[in-house]
This record gives structure tokens, sequence and C-alpha cells, in this order.
């Protein structure tokens, strides 16, 4: 058999990563022996937590697929955030919670819901094809939820992600409460990365119209902690925005605490904040309270002031 490449997105996140293993790990019950995840780049710090947890190694790093190869996409499907030649390949299968972004010549299998997380479907499809939910995948899929949807207080938590986390916690035989404050507080350790790899760690180029925009998101349990590197921060967003020909970079700096958002917005089209949140940027800053999620409270507001 052909091999079969699994990957999420670049910049990996937890979801990415672990849906990564999941989907994997479900082609090879399902009889696709040659199926493998790999990932598009480092590991957060809480990714870490949760592979460390569970004794396992992180995925591969994919440096490139030969055209042609047969690939399945987890927890994305927009070109800009996969592989530079995804026009190239066989795509089998995708399974993803965001917007569809994908455009294919011929028919594949598709499984988008409107959860929080990709996790959330995987473990639907682990159910309607009888495939065993053991307690090592529980555990990341249990991990994924988590982060996605900040212990369920972000509002892209649904009913269905609920459901999830009460059954696979029972599996994965932990309390989620406890585990997962414990997990988020170790993906806000920035301490052993630089100002670039920080701006790197889950960047996203989301344009807003004619807006061409990078939106990071940096979750941490103290704002200060962060902010106490704006200067710095700041000169590499701008590096940033001259390389990519940026009009806008936003770092939101995500409190899961108290669950608020610091913004630092830079570029020619910083202003578009101050329109879309009825704030007014002091030093390139803003507090946009009770803003948790890039997807539901940033892209669609951002696109509609735009």
């Amino acid at each position: 058999m052909v091999e079969t490449y699994v990957f999420g997105h670049k910049s990996p996140d937890s979801d990415s990563i672990t849906s990564s293993i999941v989907m994997a790990n479900l082609e090879n019950e399902l009889g696709n022996s040659e199926a493998k995840a790999y990932r598009l780049g480092n590991i957060n710090k809480e990714t870490e937590f949760i592979l460390n947890y569970l004794n396992m190694d992180a995925p591969e790093l994919l440096e490139n697929v030969e055209d042609g190869a047969d690939v399945i996409l987890v927890d994305h499907n927009s070109p800009s955030e996969s592989i530079d030649n995804l026009e190239n390949v066989n795509i089998l299968k995708v399974v993803d919670h965001h917007k569809l972004a994908l455009e294919t010549s011929y028919p594949l299998f598709l499984r988008f819901e409107a959860v929080g997380c990709t996790e959330t479907v995987l473990s639907k499809l682990y159910e309607e094809n009888n495939v065993e939910i053991t307690k090592e995948i529980a555990t990341l899929m249990l991990s994924a939820i988590i982060s996605d949807t900040l212990l369920l207080k972000s509002p892209t938590t649904t009913e269905d992600d609920r459901l999830a986390v009460e059954k696979l916690s029972k599996i994965a035989e932990v309390d989620a409460e406890e585990y997962g404050l414990e997990m988020l507080k170790a993906g806000t350790d920035l301490s052993s990365f630089t100002i670039d790899e920080i701006l790197a760690l889950d960047a996203k180029q989301i344009d807003f119209k004619d807006v061409k925009s990078i939106i990071n998101q940096v979750n941490t349990a103290d704002i200060s902690d962060v902010m106490a590197m704006k200067d710095e921060l700041e000169e590499g967003i701008n590096k940033v925005i001259e390389e990519e020909n940026l009009d806008l970079f936003m770092l939101l700096i995500t409190d899961i605490v108290n669950s608020n958002s610091q913004v630092i917005a830079l570029g020619k089209d910083a202003d578009l904040v101050e329109k879309a949140y009825g704030v007014k940027l002091e030093d390139n800053t803003a507090l946009l309270e009770g803003v948790v999620s890039r997807k539901k409270q940033v892209v669609p507001i951002m696109t509609e002031n735009a």
C-alpha cells in the first residue's frame, strides 16, 4: 500500500497534533495500515505537556510531500495553512471544524461540523465505525477539546463538546477540570521561546476582505507577564509585517483565567480593531473584554467591519 500522510495545519496547536494521531489510528483500525501522523511545525508547551503525560513522541515533522501523494487533512482545509503543494496531492479525507476553504476537482470524504474542536468530530467517527476509544486515544481527544474550548468556557463550545468531555474523561480516567487547568497553564509558559517563535506559535493568515492579516493567539494566566515583552513583540511584529507585506497583525494575549484578551495591533489597518470592537488603541494595544475565540469573536466581526 501507498503511505497516507495525516496532518493538521502549520503552527500546530494541540487539536492539530492530537487529531493527526487520532485520525491516523482510526485509519489503521479501518484497514489503512499505511496511514501515519505528521506535523507541519514545532509543538507548543501545552501539546508537549499532553504528550509527556501519555509518554508519547510527537509526530514526525513533515518537510515536504511529493506530488500525487495521498493525504488526509485534519483541523484545517485552507491551502494557506497547509503544505505548499496541496493542489498537487490527492486529498482522501478532510475532518475539520472550520469554514470550508478548499476546492478540488474530484470527490472526497468531508466531515465538517460546527463544534469547538476537531476531536469532537473524531470521537463521533470512532463510535460510528465501532472503533474502540482507548484510554490513550480518549486522553488525546479530551486534551484537545479542553484546549480549543478553554475548559468549555469559549463561545465556540457546543453541547456536543460538553458530552464528549463527559464521556472521554471517564474513559481517560481523569478529572477534566483539574487536568485541564494544569494542561492550559503548562501552555502559557513562554520562557523558553524567542520572540520570533512566540509570534509563530499559533499564527494564522486570515484576510478580512482586502485586509491581508495575520492573527496570532497566545494563552496566559497573567496578561502582564506577556505585556512585559511588548517592545520586543512589537519589533518582531513589524518585521513580520514587512516580510509578509501585511496590512494588519493582531496578537491576542488571552487570559485563560478571566476570559479576556489584550490585543496588540500593528499595521496600516490597525484602526480596523478600533472600528470592530469600539475600543481605542493606546500605544497599539487595547483590552477586548470577553474575547477568547479567534474563530467566533475575531474573524466574523473583523470581516464585517473591513
